[in-house]
């Protein structure tokens, strides 16, 4: 019970902790009043760069590794580690797009949940990422490349034998993430999406 009590814990305040809205205290703007209101990558990266959006991204994704990970580290000998490792994936999840420091707003958790299944399923992140960048270089679409990517993790699961007994949680971790991008996923069937555009470093 401490076990699951403290992976709930460490990865919903892993999670919480919005890089977003740091990098952008450091550049002196402040992602949830600009743009798109939302403190990703994306966004950070409009507003601030490339530098600024890859070092959200880096971090965001760093989250999903380190709430996930740890209780699979073997010398800590935890009670039923996959099963722990998921919690504190989807903790870290929720926190990312729930902080408490944000008054409970928050992302959308794509890259959160890219650096869980690194520990989770690997070829989930590979196979995700290589989609999200193929639909993303494509359209020019971030929202429909995200959708695509959280599309891709059960299909894969399904695909691999030894992920089978991952396939609930992951689609999971992808409805959810589709339900992130309600709204865009409105506007992209209006046709009003935005596409992607950068500010130049």
């Amino acid at each position: 019970m401490l076990e699951l009590f403290g992976t709930i814990v460490i990865g919903y305040l892993l999670g919480s902790v919005s890089f977003g809205v740091l990098v952008g205290h450091y550049y002196g703007v402040n992602p949830l009043k600009k743009g798109s209101k939302n403190p990703g990558a994306t966004n950070v990266t409009r507003l601030m760069g490339p530098a600024a959006g890859r070092c959200v991204f880096i971090f965001d994704f760093l989250k999903g590794v380190c709430a996930t990970g740890w209780p699979m580290l073997p010398f800590l000998n935890t009670v039923a580690p996959l099963q722990l490792a998921m919690i504190g994936c989807a903790s870290a999840v929720v926190g990312h797009s729930y902080s408490m420091f944000l008054d409970f707003k928050g992302g959308k958790a794509v890259a959160t949940v890219m650096g869980g299944l690194l520990f989770l399923m690997p070829p989930g992140t590979i196979v995700g990422a290589a989609i999200w960048y193929a639909i993303f270089r494509l359209t020019k679409y971030v929202s429909l490349a995200s959708i695509c990517f959280a599309v891709s993790l059960p299909l894969t699961a399904a695909f691999i034998p030894a992920y089978h007994n991952r396939i609930l949680f992951v689609t999971a971790l992808a409805l959810f993430i589709i339900l992130r991008h309600r709204v865009n996923i409105e506007r992209l069937i209006k046709g009003t999406e935005n596409h992607f555009k950068k500010k130049r470093s």
